[in-house]
């Protein structure tokens, strides 16, 4: 690898001057990239030094903005001169020249951009907030524009479903716990377990057909399509407060009372979302280039409810499928919700830490495979 040796840089204008001294005559080149992606702009004409000190004129662009110059021999870029530059107003600004190698420039890279992917999803929902209040009121009109029903739809629609599932399992089936004659206790048993299922399993589903679905958005530059699958989430989100309504009004009409622990409700919430979201980002972004993803995702669902203790006690499962079940992010939040409702107790806040750890990991990483992802989006659509 080649070594420098007295570097220095001076600024006249838009133009960089760079000396150094190398081992050995060779030629020279540089390139210009783009500091925040990575990305190569432009390379510059390639010097023959006649000897071992090399006297370079860099030109920088003229559009204002980070800059990235590297300098090295063109036959061994190994270790490579490092000039970060900017420029205002047609004068450019640059750093101490210093030695790096590519391996150095990623490592750097990914420290930066470590902080951002934890600030960049929140600001981003948060500064697109309006737009997400608009599109979500927007998606559940049109779901049921022209029917008789309306928006009231949204109401029926998790009451019916809700309804169903109770009558199979608890009229049909005729299951009940021991001690319960009227099956009362398993029909609410069933039903805090299907409320956090109802807001998950509407977003996680829609969303593999989210971003074919807004074709015409995609290229639209400055359309923040990262707001699509969260405009899902809250979807689900609100089906839930509908469904959560009827629910505390059939404990009402049971006489029985609403429990106090219903106070910790939104902690159990914020890691439900954040696992919701968090999967809907992953999946709108692979659902482009995947198209039978929805199809895989409607059984996955299907596969998934039946693995969780949503219609059945974990207490009839084997200790061996108990362990493995614990696993399951969806069996934590079931628990959660019935410890709250039907218990009238706080839920178990280690399980509930471990699962908002995973759950947060989830949307980071979500969001970091759809932001990547998304400029590969009008090329396949």
């Amino acid at each position: 690898m080649p070594s420098y040796r007295g570097i220095a840089a001076t600024v006249h204008g838009r133009d960089i001057r760079v000396r150094f001294e190398l081992d050995a005559p060779c030629v020279v080149g540089w390139q210009i990239y783009d500091p925040l992606t990575g990305a190569f702009l432009f390379e510059g004409e390639w010097h023959q030094l006649r000897d071992t000190h090399a006297d370079l004129r860099v030109e920088l662009p003229a559009e204002d903005g980070p800059y990235r110059v590297q300098l090295a021999p063109v036959e061994d870029r190994g270790r490579f001169i490092v000039i970060e530059a900017r420029v205002n107003d047609g004068s450019a600004e640059v750093s101490p020249p210093r030695v790096g190698t590519a391996a150095g420039l990623r490592r750097e890279r990914l420290i930066r951009a470590i902080p951002k992917a934890f600030l960049y999803p929140p600001r981003a929902l948060w500064r697109n907030r309006k737009l997400i209040r608009s599109m979500v009121r927007r998606d559940i009109l049109a779901r049921y524009r022209g029917s008789f029903g309306g928006a009231l739809w949204a109401l029926f629609n998790p009451v019916l479903l809700m309804a169903t599932y109770a009558y199979v399992f608890g009229g049909v089936l005729h299951t009940r716990f021991e001690g319960d004659a009227s099956g009362l206790g398993y029909v609410f048993f069933f039903l805090a377990g299907m409320l956090p299922w109802l807001a998950l399993s509407e977003a996680v589903g829609r969303s593999p057909h989210v971003i074919l679905e807004h074709r015409t958005l995609v290229r639209k530059v400055v359309f923040p399509l990262e707001t699509l699958p969260a405009n899902l989430v809250i979807s689900g989100l609100v089906a839930e407060a509908f469904a959560l309504a009827i629910f505390i009004a059939a404990l009402l009409l049971a006489h029985r009372p609403i429990p106090v622990s219903i106070v910790w409700l939104p902690v159990v919430i914020v890691p439900q979302l954040l696992l919701t979201i968090g999967m809907s980002w992953f999946l709108a972004a692979l659902g482009v280039f995947v198209r039978d993803l929805g199809q895989v995702i409607g059984f996955a669902l299907t596969l998934w409810f039946f693995l969780t203790p949503i219609c059945y006690p974990e207490a009839s499962l084997s200790p061996h499928a108990l362990r493995v079940l614990r696993a399951n992010p969806m069996y934590v939040l079931v628990r959660a919700y019935r410890a709250i409702f039907l218990e009238g107790r706080a839920p178990d806040w280690p399980a509930l830490a471990m699962l908002g750890c995973f759950a947060f990991a989830i949307a980071i990483l979500g969001f970091g495979w759809f932001h990547r992802l998304r400029r590969s989006f009008a090329d396949i659509i």
